[in-house]
C-alpha cells in the first residue's frame, strides 16, 4: 500500500506512507491465540516487491508502517435476507480488549502503528499499490 490514512470524529486519526492497513473484525470465539497468529502472520507477509520486482519482502523490510482500522462490518452475514447479520461478532465490551491486543502486538514489532478510534464512525483513505488485497482469517489457519 503506498499511503493509507484515518479520521474519526472529523479529526486525523492517523496516517501512513508505505506499509499496510489493516481492517480487524473480532469474531465471538476469538481469543490471545488468533491475536498472536494474525499479527506474526501479518508482519511475516512478503508482499513488497523486491529489486526484481517480486512479492518478496515484509513490511520491516521496507521500513514500512501500520494502520489498525477496527471493522467489525467484516463479519457481517449476508447470505439471508437483505440486512446483514453480525451475530458472529464479539460484543464491543470484550472485542475492545482483542483489538487492543492485536495493536499492541504489532507494534511490539518496533514498526510505526497508527489506529483508527474502536467503534466510531471512521473515513479511511487507501491508496493501494497493485492493488493488493488479502483476507486472512485465523480460524482458516489449519
Amino acid at each position: 500500500m503506498a499511503r493509507s490514512a484515518v479520521v474519526a470524529d472529523g479529526e486525523l486519526r492517523g496516517e501512513i506512507g508505505q506499509g499496510l492497513c489493516i481492517f480487524v473484525g473480532v469474531g465471538k470465539d476469538d481469543g490471545d491465540w488468533d491475536v498472536e497468529w494474525l499479527a506474526g502472520k501479518i508482519l511475516g507477509l512478503r508482499v513488497f516487491s523486491d529489486g526484481d520486482g517480486k512479492m518478496n519482502l515484509n513490511v520491516s523490510q521496507v521500513g514500512g508502517s501500520l494502520l489498525i482500522v477496527s471493522q467489525f462490518t467484516l463479519y457481517g452475514d449476508c447470505r439471508k435476507g437483505m440486512r446483514p447479520s453480525y451475530d458472529a461478532a464479539m460484543p464491543t465490551d470484550r472485542a475492545r480488549g482483542l483489538y487492543d491486543a492485536f495493536t499492541e502486538r504489532c507494534a511490539l514489532a518496533g514498526l510505526p502503528v497508527v489506529s483508527g478510534v474502536f467503534q466510531a464512525d471512521m473515513a479511511v483513505t487507501i491508496e493501494n499499490d497493485g492493488p493488493v488485497t488479502l483476507l486472512l482469517d485465523s480460524k482458516k489457519a489449519f
